[in-house]
């Protein structure tokens, strides 16, 4: 318990989340890369919602498509894509690597296998200064 306390006490830094890069993100804009656009009570999204959504072109999204084996979106008859929550959360994160970190195609496909879940990251930083507040609050009374 005391190298939990000692750890929490330590000032914020910067947390990498591209891995070995060089590039950080600070706790201020966390909230910033947890923030998803999501319209409320919508199952499935067009190519043009998701595309307006993440500011790139529809012909980028078509060309993860092909790149990333895990993106597969719903299409229909004519070959309308549908795309569902989980998928414009992994173009978030195919998105986050290649576009913040500077990742090439290949360093993004390394970095999804191995870091299937950057929001767990996130939630146990979360979690872990809301222990660090709690104590500080502790320690003042």
């Amino acid at each position: 318990m005391v190298a939990l306390m000692v750890a929490l006490c330590v000032p914020q830094r910067e947390i990498s989340l591209c891995g070995t890069q060089s590039t950080t993100m600070n706790h201020s804009n966390i909230s910033t890369y947890q923030h998803i656009n999501k319209m409320e009570g919508k199952l499935y999204y067009s190519i043009s919602e998701v595309s307006t959504m993440l500011g790139v072109n529809q012909s980028l999204l078509r060309y993860w498509e092909t790149e990333f084996q895990e993106l597969k979106p719903a299409k229909n008859k004519k070959g309308t894509r549908s795309y569902t929550q989980s998928d414009i959360d992994l173009l978030r994160r195919i998105q986050y690597y290649t576009k913040e970190c500077g990742l090439t195609l290949e360093g993004t496909r390394q970095q999804l296998k191995s870091d299937k879940t950057p929001d767990q990251k996130l939630q146990i930083i979360n979690s872990l200064n809301e222990v660090k507040n709690f104590l500080i609050q502790m320690k003042q009374n």
